[in-house]
């Protein structure tokens, strides 16, 4: 009896080291042209092929993935429409359609996970980037941020522009198109809305309000803050710790001046949820 019961344990062990890691789902929710991809069609795609990423921002190296073009998942987008890319873990990438369109410079790709040829984990004891990552080729060419890089994404969504869904993130109406501030309300949308909400606003579930109830600019002189925003692990280190830093080549000190006035300005516009 003993033997059996140690044979059957063996046998199971070896069946769960050989089981692969399970395929997914993508939903693209586009209006009349939704559609729910499964990893093994994607990985047939006609347009998949092996690219190369270099210097890979989650992974902080070079990685080589099987990839299909996003501009050819997007069927019926156009470039002035507004996305927004879901992961499994609450971030919300909000995302403009045109650079995802591109065909040239900064190229986005929806990185597949194979089920047979698992990614390694992001860090000891994390998942991988599967089992969708949204990677760029050459993102220098389009300024292309660290939160466009969304990974264990769901869904990808056609949605309304951030400012008609939340009125409540908005500046002062009496502002000029061109004000520095309207400039900073664009660059929180792109660098910060991923993550964190602002007066109860925003999709994301994954970092503090940043408005509600004290601003950032509240308890953070400006020297810290814009430290704190470049690198925040220089600033306050935790082993869970999830912000990236958001370098100069991402985020030139021209903008990151107007995201920050952004945060002052909307200090005063305060809208309890």
């Amino acid at each position: 009896m003993e033997g059996d019961h140690l044979k059957t344990l063996t046998l199971f062990g070896a069946l769960l080291l050989s089981t692969p890691v399970f395929a997914a789902q993508l939903n693209l929710e586009l209006g009349a042209n939704s559609r729910t991809w499964q990893t093994e069609e994607l990985l047939k795609h006609p347009q998949v092929q092996t690219i190369t990423i270099t210097n890979d921002v989650s992974y902080k190296r070079d990685m080589s993935y099987r990839a299909v073009p996003v501009a050819a998942l997007l069927t019926g987008i156009k470039p002035a429409d507004h996305l927004q890319a879901v992961a499994l873990d609450g971030f919300a990438a909000e995302l403009s359609a045109a650079p995802l369109l591109n065909a040239k410079g900064a190229r986005a790709w929806l990185a597949i996970e194979d089920p047979a040829s698992p990614w390694p984990a992001l860090s000891e004891g994390k998942h991988s980037a599967g089992p969708f990552y949204l990677v760029w080729t050459d993102p220098q060419a389009g300024n292309i941020s660290p939160e466009q890089w969304p990974f264990e994404v769901a869904s990808i969504k056609r949605m309304a522009p951030v400012a008609q869904r939340f009125p409540a993130l908005l500046p002062d109406p009496a502002l000029a198109a061109d004000d520095p501030v309207n400039k900073g309300f664009a660059l929180f949308q792109k660098n910060c809305l991923a993550c964190h909400r602002l007066n109860g606003a925003g999709d994301a579930q994954f970092g503090p309000d940043l408005n509600i109830p004290f601003n950032p600019t509240e308890y953070f002189g400006e020297q810290f803050l814009t430290r704190y925003i470049r690198d925040p692990q220089s600033l306050r280190q935790w082993p869970q710790a999830k912000m990236p830093g958001f370098t100069a080549a991402v985020l030139p000190d021209g903008d990151l001046e107007m995201l920050v006035g952004y945060l002052k300005h909307m200090a005063g516009r305060k809208v309890k949820p």
